[in-house]
């Protein structure tokens, strides 16, 4: 694996067991995770044990795997909706609250803008996104789609940045770092509309296992 492509990796974790809708569950939203990337779900491993410990159910935690090398508005964000009504299916929930890593931000992003996501979700988490674009992304554009959408000024960019960057009622927040060595500029991340996070120095996978960025993202989402 090259130096970008492991800087790129975005960790995730495997998907709970099924459930039948739980009515008790109600009064809090299931989360989907969603990795960045280059990666796979297999290791969320940090961020959803801190969910758990933190009194949420297996039934109640979701991570949606899927090929980053394919076109944010073409293909994926159509793919995540009809993970998000799976999900919703599931648990008998109006609602669900995201927590994307790197270049799943961007996914998710914009099927909440362009899918039609805005009433389905509540709460939305960035974790080191390149909402903006990220230079690095330049290195691999040549052969992957996904490192195109990430490039300052592309398509998927401007569709993002256009009119709200924030729409609906949605609840957004962003972490950043000014010590990541992926998103270039460290500018990238905030979104006007958003609760902006400045996370200290982490490089680009640490946020996935930061003590303070996780109590962050739990108490966000509360």
């Amino acid at each position: 694996m090259s130096v970008l492509a492991a800087a790129l990796l975005g960790l995730t974790g495997a998907a709970p067991a099924q459930a039948a809708p739980d009515q008790t569950r109600a009064a809090r939203n299931p989360v989907i995770f969603v990795h960045g990337y280059n990666a796979d779900p297999g290791v969320w491993g940090s961020l959803r044990a801190d969910f758990t410990a933190s009194g949420y159910t297996d039934a109640e935690l979701f991570s949606w795997g899927y090929d980053t090398d394919q076109s944010v508005n073409e293909t994926l964000a159509g793919q995540f909706g009809a993970y998000v009504d799976e999900v919703r299916t599931r648990t008998g929930a109006s609602q669900v609250d995201i927590v994307a890593h790197s270049f799943g931000s961007l996914v998710t992003r914009w099927y909440i803008k362009h899918g039609g996501g805005e009433d389905a979700v509540d709460d939305w988490v960035s974790l080191a996104g390149p909402n903006h674009g990220t230079s690095t992304a330049w290195a691999c554009a040549l052969w992957s789609q996904a490192c195109r959408d990430m490039t300052p000024g592309s398509y998927v960019q401007d569709g993002l940045a256009e009119d709200d960057e924030t729409p609906g009622s949605v609840s957004y927040a962003t972490f950043w770092s000014n010590c990541d060595e992926v998103i270039n500029p460290d500018s990238s991340v905030p979104l006007a509309g958003a609760t902006n996070v400045a996370a200290g120095c982490l490089e680009h996978n640490d946020f996935l296992g930061d003590d303070a960025v996780s109590k962050g993202v739990r108490d966000f989402v509360r």
